[in-house]
């Protein structure tokens, strides 16, 4: 099954993909269908804004994880055309704001990479990652994340 039709099984919509937050590349291809997602925040429709440990719990950055997954899965697809090209989730990197005393980012990280399971399976969805804890992110937000994905040429 492809990654269209888990979407809709799955009752997903991706989000129009979210405009450039200052002066850099959102994708940029390397190497052989290498492609480089830079970090995209949690905001799907409301501004989020605050930290893990005293704003929000796990369950919240669990959520935010994923809907910034959801953004970086708009972008790749606003730039590359298909996210059936996608051969491989290979790395991503979580940034988690959190109060001093939040030692949960693998957790929140959690988020992001269970929708890619479930989107592409576990052989081609789970990637490598990095979950780490941060004092502060761009706009207040929890989480951020970017990705490396192998595609198709």
């Amino acid at each position: 099954m492809g990654v269209y039709e888990r979407l809709k099984e799955l009752k997903i919509t991706l989000p129009k993909a979210p405009p450039k937050g200052g002066v850099y590349a959102q994708v940029k291809q390397f190497g052989s269908g290498l492609v480089y997602v830079s970090g995209c925040g949690p905001l799907l429709d409301v501004p989020i804004q605050g930290k893990l440990g005293s704003d929000f719990d796990i369950a919240q950055g669990q959520i935010f994880a994923r809907n910034c997954m959801l953004n970086v899965l708009a972008i790749l697809e606003a730039n590359i055309g298909d996210l059936g090209k996608i051969k491989n989730c290979v790395k991503i990197l979580t940034m988690v704001a959190g109060t001093d005393d939040f030692y949960n980012q693998p957790d929140v990280a959690n988020g992001g990479t269970q929708l890619l399971s479930d989107l592409f399976g576990p052989a081609i969805g789970l990637p490598a990652r990095s979950a780490i804890g941060v004092n502060a992110l761009p706009g207040n937000i929890p989480v951020e994340t970017e990705a490396i994905f192998e595609i198709e040429l």
